[in-house]
């Protein structure tokens, strides 16, 4: 017989990127992980019982490695009596023989009806320009899902044109306009604050609704809700599986810090809050769709591959040549994200191509190739606040064209002067980008 617990007895501790430090280790609740799954994958995503005749005999495969969160949701299948199929194996194939089709023909092996992935494993399909029709049986799959990074509207109608054009030789209705129940949401509370609705229309770069229970919403510089424009991402009443607690955060300091530092407590003088800041830009448009720009945080996200900048400073810092260093990652919509190193070497040191080639192999060693920076440049000073922390969020918004008044204090600043070549630098690269 299971043992009887408490709802918000600790289920497991998952931990996050390590955005700010060191990750963390986030500890949620059985109660509220149920709940919050429960209504993800049987309400929004549709999946039932496997062995139901109404269920379509359900099999749901989303390809995740056991260290993101998208493990433990598509384990959470079995709430809903579904059969899981679980890949273990590379999505691309080799490195020395790229294979994009590999996780389809699981796919068609399995059997699936539900197959969801990372938005890069969907570009990299697209840009490889797959054959479905070389994966086999694919006409049991009926809806399709995509997290980790925003997925573009070409590569969502590209995929809906190759399946449009498999229902006229397979015969399935439902690839003739494939369901995709793309969502957004977080290791933070093991959920989704945006998803999908079958019974709603679907617009290619964009997700169709926000979640049952989830008091979402987009707010503008001011602390308002916004419709039809660009804002911070923003959930304004509790949700049942957001964190228990921290693990070893005895306190609750630093639990706050993460979530409620932007908008606590009578945030705006009307006696709301705290309102719980999760990090991404979004819009949502006047029929509900939403539209997710990437992370408004310093967040490194290439990939679809999610890590804090501090791993990476670890790694570049730990060469002697380096006294300092950062880094930014600016996420697109329809292109490749650019991501630019800059770095303050030792006196004497020249960044050459022999340098740039230790700083990749550093990096690459630590962490993997997917984190190698477009470019390196060399700097005199990295700016930091007066308490010493390196300043990523304003560079990426002067990268991202935002104008310097909005973005930075210079006499917050403990070396205002630095911010000049950072300005040059930024007028250069939108010039280039334009």
């Amino acid at each position: 017989e299971p043992m009887w617990l408490p709802f918000d007895h600790p289920l497991w501790i998952v931990y996050s990127s390590g955005t700010t430090g060191l990750p963390k280790p986030i500890v949620h609740g059985h109660g509220g992980i149920v709940i919050v799954v429960l209504a993800l994958l049987g309400l929004h995503n549709d999946i039932g019982c496997s062995y139901h005749e109404n269920s379509f005999g359900e099999r749901y495969h989303w390809y995740s490695s056991t260290g993101w969160i998208m493990w433990n949701s598509q384990v959470g299948g079995l709430l809903s009596g579904t059969t899981c199929c679980i890949f273990d194996g590379s999505p691309g194939g080799a490195k020395d023989k790229p294979d994009w089709t590999t996780l389809w023909r699981f796919v068609a092996q399995s059997k699936a009806t539900f197959f969801g992935a990372g938005a890069a494993f969907f570009a990299n399909c697209a840009k490889a320009e797959i054959d479905l029709t070389a994966a086999g049986d694919l006409s049991r799959l009926r809806c399709l899902g995509s997290t980790g990074s925003p997925l573009s509207a070409d590569t969502q109608a590209w995929f809906n044109d190759r399946f449009a054009a498999l229902s006229k030789t397979n015969g399935s209705k439902a690839q003739a306009d494939i369901w995709w129940a793309n969502i957004s949401g977080g290791t933070d509370f093991a959920g989704a604050f945006i998803g999908g609705n079958r019974e709603l229309p679907q617009t290619p770069g964009a997700m169709q609704c926000r979640l049952l229970g989830a008091a979402v919403e987009a707010f503008s510089e001011q602390g308002r809700a916004v419709t039809g424009e660009v804002g911070e991402l923003v959930c304004t009443e509790p949700m049942p599986s957001m964190p228990l607690y921290f693990w070893n955060d005895k306190d609750g300091a630093r639990y706050r810090a993460s979530y409620f530092e932007t908008y606590p407590d009578n945030f705006d003088g009307s006696g709301r809050g705290p309102v719980w800041r999760h990090g991404d830009w979004l819009k949502v448009d006047l029929d509900g769709s939403c539209i997710i720009y990437g992370r408004s945080d310093a967040t490194i996200n290439r990939h679809g591959l999610r890590m804090g900048t501090s791993e990476l400073y670890s790694a570049i810092e730990a060469l002697p040549e380096v006294l300092d260093s950062l880094v930014v990652d600016l996420e697109y919509l329809g292109r490749d994200s650019y991501m630019p190193l800059f770095v303050v070497l030792r006196e004497g040191t020249v960044l050459d191509e022999a340098m740039r080639a230790k700083i990749n192999k550093a990096i690459e060693a630590s962490l993997s190739r997917r984190f190698l920076p477009n470019e390196i440049f060399a700097v005199a000073e990295v700016p930091r606040t007066l308490s010493g922390k390196k300043q990523e969020l304003p560079i990426k918004k002067l990268l991202l064209g935002q104008a310097v008044e909005k973005v930075i204090n210079k006499e917050a600043m403990a070396n205002p002067a630095c911010l000049d070549w950072y300005l040059a630098f930024a007028r250069d690269y939108l010039a280039r980008t334009a």
